[in-house]
């Protein structure tokens, strides 16, 4: 149980940080502040600021996010009136706006700033240049997304304008601190191609992932070369067909064969309809129908063989194709099954949420680090693939409004675009319930 917990964790995260990555990598390449980069959700277990990011890792991994400037409203919780302290640069920019806490709520009575006389707690984020110089006032106006200023009334009644640093933060107190997003700096500004390629990012960097780690894979196992049948079963449809070991074989229903997943996949995809074989005995190629019978389990096709996978050593070069090709393979199987699934002739109780991927993940771990090497690839892909569906909240969706703004030439309500975005949310979570509840059943009461 440890070790599946153990593997479950570090496979996901790796799969999250890999997704989030790509988000993060072309956020900054479009010069968009990012606010956090966070693997699970949750309580902060710990975190650390560097530059202008909070690096995050949460409770629950079961995800993650990049908390982009401008992808909610930005608020800044600064009230007229409120007495203030600035701290500016040589050039008289303000760096740091030091502000009384905000009422919980909005409501009651805000808690007084007080200047600490600790010089540590008043050290400026490190991407700040140093504090030249501190004053004060009451806040008369201010903004801090276009113009950059703040008005304020110093002790003697006069009205001081002073100009905003661009990277300038705000802070309540030592535990709250926020930095200021400039309109240049927030998602929405962005050109369309920077967004798109911004939220389209994640799936990409799950999609390099899952060939660098088929290439891997490749490189210490070698490469499938063909399948040959170490023994047939008594009385089965392969015993039937005349099939006997030794026997090699070339092809299933016209493709070709060199993997044992080239046999299974068209035995499921049969579900119990003849198939056609060819296959090779003393060199001499025969062809064969066979009919694939429903397994004890009812979980798949079997024609009753013992198949044995014949490898050879690849060399760098076929293991870097062999990523490429490997990985489309697997997608192709994947869309065979999103089809499958859409028309109904894979029930939604096949699908493994987390508690069905966690024990998964365990056998795999169990099995060897090649193995888990190989869900790992499995699991990157899904991922993209998943994400690149229009499915609301998740990055395909997001895409499909960026897309939608591109040819009407002008942007969605955002009001509607965030009420699709929860719709298709609360939904996912309530299918990760249905799959989490059938994982739970399958595993634990029916085993």
């Amino acid at each position: 149980m440890f070790q599946t917990i153990i593997s479950f964790i570090l496979v996901i995260s790796v799969l999250v940080f890999i997704h989030e990555l790509g988000h993060f990598l072309f956020a900054k390449r479009a010069g968009i502040l990012v606010r956090e980069f966070a693997i699970g959700f949750g309580p902060k277990i710990f975190s650390v600021f560097r530059g202008e990011t909070l690096y995050s890792i949460r409770i629950l991994p079961l995800g993650g996010y990049v908390r982009m400037a401008g992808e909610d409203p930005e608020i800044v919780e600064l009230k007229t009136g409120t007495q203030l302290i600035l701290d500016k640069d040589e050039d008289g920019r303000v760096l740091r706006i030091r502000a009384p806490k905000p009422a919980v709520g909005g409501a009651g009575v805000e808690e007084p700033l007080v200047e600490t006389g600790d010089p540590e707690a008043d050290d400026l984020p490190a991407h700040l240049p140093s504090r030249a110089s501190t004053s004060g006032g009451k806040l008369l106006e201010v903004d801090l997304e276009d113009r950059l200023f703040v008005l304020v009334e110093d002790e003697s009644g006069r009205e001081v304008r002073h100009d905003v640093h661009p990277q300038a933060v705000i802070q309540y107190d030592e535990q709250n601190m926020i930095q200021i997003a400039p309109l240049d700096r927030q998602f929405g500004s962005k050109s369309i191609l920077d967004r798109f390629l911004t939220i389209a990012a994640g799936p990409v960097f799950n999609f390099i992932l899952t060939i660098i780690l088929v290439a891997v894979v490749t490189m210490f196992i070698g490469l499938e070369t063909r399948v040959s049948i170490n023994g047939v079963v008594e009385n089965s449809p392969a015993q039937e067909a005349g099939i006997k070991a030794g026997d090699i074989v070339r092809e299933i229903e016209g493709k070709p064969v060199t993997s044992t997943t080239d046999i299974r996949i068209p035995l499921v995809e049969s579900q119990g309809e003849p198939v056609d074989m060819v296959l090779e005995r003393a060199n001499q190629p025969y062809e064969t129908r066979i009919q694939p019978e429903l397994s004890e389990d009812a979980e798949t096709y079997l024609i009753g063989i013992e198949m044995k996978q014949e490898m050879r050593d690849a060399t760098l070069s076929e293991s870097v194709v062999q990523g490429f090709t490997g990985s489309y393979n697997m997608a192709v199987v994947l869309f065979r099954s999103l089809g499958q699934l859409i028309t109904g002739k894979v029930g939604i109780d096949n699908l493994a949420g987390p508690v069905g991927i966690a024990d998964i993940t365990g056998q795999a771990a169990e099995a060897g680090w090649i193995a888990l090497l190989r869900l790992t690839a499995i699991l990157s892909l899904n991922l993209g693939i998943l994400n690149l569906l229009p499915i609301p909240a998740l990055d395909g969706s997001r895409l499909v409004f960026i897309l939608l703004e591109a040819v009407r030439g002008r942007p969605i309500d955002p009001n509607k675009e965030s009420m699709v975005h929860f719709v298709g949310f609360a939904l996912l979570m309530m299918l990760m319930l249905f799959v989490t509840y059938n994982d739970i059943v399958r595993l634990f009461f029916n085993g």
